[in-house]
């Protein structure tokens, strides 16, 4: 019989699945208790960045109904669960990445659908929510018509994005050579790279990170 605490971790880690609008998977294997904590800082209140175990984890995400995980849940993980800005959380880890090679991005899961490493630091490319409405505001000052098309144009650029990566992701595609630690940061380029002006959502903060690796390195 199940013991009630990994029930209740499996519910929890359901839920936040459920009702994140994305989520990421990143290995924080050598990170310090105190570089966690800067990495929950920079996030902000979009994210809940939280250690998980893997086998927990996968039972939540198939409860959820997401599959393609699977191979992206080996080595310590920590998930960072969006329900803010999905492109402000994609640059704060893309960020905190490059000054600490330790964190890496193991790839995610966005609307449903399985993201690999590249895909993931796509996002970062995005133009965060604040940034498009200054700019609609700022076209509604130069007129109607123009505001109109400024606004259309991330929707429809979002929507092509989303269509792309769904065309090229078409299940879990996670990429060993994305997982070294010397090139965790690195910008992704490519025909899905998406255009100026894409919106992204909103979202929740984390809870304290290194108690559960000595379990989550055992886990796997």
């Amino acid at each position: 019989m199940a013991r009630p605490d990994k029930v209740a971790a499996v519910t929890s880690l359901q839920d936040k699945f459920a009702t994140s609008t994305a989520a990421v998977l990143t290995d924080y294997r050598g990170l310090r208790v105190k570089d966690l904590k800067a990495l929950r800082r920079m996030l902000g209140p979009d994210a809940d960045y939280a250690i998980a175990k893997n086998t927990l984890t996968k039972l939540a995400a198939h409860g959820a109904g997401i599959e393609g995980l699977d191979d992206q849940l080996t080595g310590p993980t920590a998930i960072a669960f969006i329900t803010g800005d999905v492109a402000n959380v994609a640059k704060g880890l893309r960020d905190f990445a490059k000054a600490n090679p330790l964190l890496i991005i193991k790839g995610g899961v966005m609307e449903g659908k399985t993201l690999d490493a590249a895909a993931v630091k796509q996002l970062a490319d995005l133009e965060s929510r604040e940034v498009l409405l200054a700019k609609l505001a700022g076209a509604m000052k130069g007129g109607a018509q123009k505001a109109v098309s400024l606004f259309a144009a991330p929707l429809v650029q979002a929507a092509q994005l989303f269509g792309a990566l769904q065309d090229k992701l078409g299940g879990p595609v996670a990429d060993a050579d994305d997982q070294e630690p010397t090139e965790p940061a690195e910008s992704v380029a490519s025909d899905t790279a998406p255009a100026a002006g894409t919106a992204a959502p909103e979202a929740s903060d984390a809870a304290p990170a290194t108690p559960d690796a000595a379990d989550a390195a055992s886990d796997q």
